[in-house]
């Protein structure tokens, strides 16, 4: 017994031996000798000091297993269970004549305060963020969604480092058949990775199509979206140490959607999804049109714009495609660089980039005034999309349909965007198609899709999430009739 408890001792100190922040400490009790090992970095040692070592060295032998299993500690004789409770912040006491670790929960966590994230902000509505504590995530879904049937189920992902996840679901709507398969792929995840660091990691394990530019899982920070979205029967991932969620399933016109669209008026709603439709367009489209344009297609433009046109782009010595690429790349590099800096320092770029260099550029004769009224449309276009993700793509497919362009004229262009309504129509997230409510085309799903009509019109969930219950409201305007 004893040799089992002192090999026990002997390989966890084996262990982190050459980590600096391990400690081994002796106290002696009135009545035998206790150890305790423990993680300084994880634990707070001004708390376990406090509440438990006093205790620790005034209690009599018989007492001493009561008072570890009143504070809610677990004791365990397995050499792995002991390390990883280690690691996970708990505190090892080991007694005399005791073949067992008790290991007590004494973590220090560090939480940065509750606070809007920056890559999503609004006008209206909760200015609530996730944090990177896995708990306090699950709290704020929890609260917001005050229902038995809210069901968190917790699971560790890594099969070397594990980290702490969850994936959160109404147990009344969600499909079990998508709940079955979002569980089974990363179950296969987790026998394959060591570690996983972020969401983003997840997101690229589990995706249907991981060869395309269009995201397939929703990325978000905000509370209220994941409420939202699992209030339409769909499924949230979160993990720890990440303040995000991933929602599956989805489809493209939800990386379209805003909390803003549901604090305001349905008519400023439907306008503002128009022109991000709009802006779709202009963003993947207005640069190609151009190159085609002055290429290919003078004869479209009205006679009064076509000399203009003409001695706009006769001094550039460069195609229009290679004019293109310049100025596209230069915005791209513009972007990274203010992600990158300081926030004054970024302003400053932004300045630069958009006015000196612009204007320089010009009047050095490399680009035409009107490649920069086209370039900064484009610009400011690829910037209404409210999903980081989805924008991305946006600015990666304007590369090919330019040399569709440049290559064939409009009808490249034409091509070219055929081929990607193609590839978005045989897209899906989970088995459930892209490009829904068009294709499949269903009357009911454009209610809150390309439009948003009023909230009292909404009266089914979405049919792409397969939701048990489709109903979520019955006639909520009774009063009208009534007073009619």
């Amino acid at each position: 017994m004893h040799r089992h408890r002192n090999n026990l001792i002997d390989q966890i100190k084996e262990t982190f031996m050459e980590s600096g922040d391990f400690s081994f400490k002796k106290l002696k009790n009135r009545d035998f000798m206790i150890e305790i090992l423990f993680l300084s970095s994880l634990v707070s040692i001004e708390k376990f000091s406090e509440s438990i070592i006093p205790y620790l060295t005034k209690l009599e032998d018989s007492l001493f297993l009561d008072y570890l299993n009143n504070i809610k500690s677990f004791q365990t004789k397995d050499f792995d269970e002991a390390v990883e409770a280690l690691l996970n912040g708990h505190v090892g006491i080991i007694a005399r004549n005791k073949d067992e670790i008790f290991l007590i929960n004494m973590s220090d966590p560090i939480q940065r305060s509750i606070e809007e994230p920056k890559s999503e902000l609004i006008v209206r509505g909760s200015h609530a963020g996730f944090v990177e504590r896995l708990t306090t995530n699950i709290h704020l879904v929890r609260t917001l969604i005050n229902d038995r049937n809210l069901i968190v189920h917790l699971l560790e992902l890594g099969s070397k480092t594990t980290t702490s996840a969850a994936i959160i679901y109404r147990d009344d709507l969600v499909n079990k058949e998508i709940l079955t398969e979002v569980k089974r792929r990363l179950s296969y995840m987790n026998m394959e990775t060591d570690i996983v660091i972020s969401p983003g990691f997840i997101e690229e394990f589990i995706e249907d199509d991981p060869f395309t530019v269009f995201p397939q899982i929703l990325y978000t920070e905000r509370p209220d979206r994941v409420k939202a979205n699992i209030m339409d029967g769909r499924i949230a991932i979160m993990t720890e140490g990440s303040p995000a969620a991933l929602i599956v399933p989805v489809n493209f016109f939800s990386f379209y959607q805003s909390p803003d669209d549901y604090n305001s008026r349905w008519t400023t709603a439907t306008f503002i999804r128009l022109l991000r439709m709009v802006s779709l367009v202009i963003a993947i489209t207005f640069p190609s049109i151009y190159i085609g344009v002055v290429s290919f297609h003078l004869e479209v433009l009205p006679y009064e714009l076509v000399i203009p046109m003409k001695n706009a782009v006769e001094g550039i010595p460069y195609p229009p495609i290679i004019e293109a690429f310049i100025m596209e790349l230069t915005i791209e590099l513009i972007r990274e660089a203010g992600i990158r800096l300081p926030t004054p320092v970024s302003q400053t770029i932004g300045i630069v980039g958009g006015l000196v260099i612009g204007d320089a550029v010009v009047k050095a004769g490399i680009v035409s005034n009107i490649m920069i009224v086209v370039v900064a449309i484009t610009a400011i276009s690829s910037f209404v999309v409210p999903s980081n993700e989805l924008s991305a793509a946006v600015r990666l497919l304007r590369f090919p349909l330019m040399l569709m362009a440049a290559t064939f004229g409009f009808f490249g262009l034409m091509f070219g965007f055929i081929l990607i309504l193609i590839k978005l129509c045989k897209q899906e997230s989970f088995g459930v198609p892209y490009l829904y409510p068009v294709a499949p085309f269903r009357v009911s799903g454009l209610k809150d899709s390309i439009v948003r009509l009023p909230l009292w019109l909404m009266k089914e969930r979405p049919q792409d999430t397969m939701a048990k219950r489709q109903i979520k409201m019955n006639w909520v305007r009774g009063w009208d009739k009534d007073e009619k």
